[in-house]
């Protein structure tokens, strides 16, 4: 059964139906939610959340149109409250420890590759949130442009000057990284 047979089966009250999508779904919203938030746990609460948004609209889900889009609406108005509200509990922090003084880490030269994605995740948390979330949906869960726009509720013209915009600032400070590395 694909996809949308199942979810409907699943709306006509059949469990194994729910089973079958959990299973096929589970681990790429988990991929998700950790890549946007940087945290296995905070990605697990945010799927069981999405799955429990699913079943109390399960109703609501109309033959044709596309599970996939209807889950990534969910799942990204889910991670747009989160963080959301960790925006509002980062202020209140910043605004208690005022005056504090932080230390940064030194990277390990010996693991390159957990540093090159280190770099890569700070360079994607620097993208204002609604592109960051274009660029997982493209890069990683391989969505057009057009379906992207569909999740998103906005206009594929929209998503695609996201898109521009993202990848041109990704490029601009991953290019300054390189050049501060080469000249270190």
């Amino acid at each position: 059964m694909d996809d949308d047979q199942l979810m409907l089966a699943y709306a006509a009250g059949d469990l194994q139906a729910f089973d079958v999508l959990f299973e096929r779904w589970a681990p790429r919203l988990h991929a998700f939610f950790s890549r946007t938030l940087g945290s296995s746990a905070d990605a697990d609460d945010l799927l069981q959340l999405t799955f429990l948004r699913m079943h109390r609209a399960r109703s609501s889900f109309h033959p044709g149109q596309p599970l996939r889009a209807w889950m990534f609406a969910i799942a990204t108005r889910l991670q747009k409250d989160e963080l959301r509200r960790r925006s509002r509990s980062t202020r209140a922090a910043t605004e208690a420890r005022s005056g504090a003084d932080e230390k940064m880490a030194m990277p390990d030269d010996h693991d390159a590759h957990s540093e090159l994605a280190s770099v890569l995740r700070a360079a994607l948390e620097e993208l204002p949130e609604s592109q960051r979330t274009v660029i997982h949906l493209h890069r990683y869960e391989r969505m057009s442009f057009a379906e992207i726009a569909e999740v998103l509720g906005t206009t594929q013209g929209a998503v695609k000057l996201r898109a521009f915009r993202a990848y041109r600032r990704l490029r601009s400070s991953l290019a300054a990284l390189l050049e501060n590395e080469d000249a270190a």
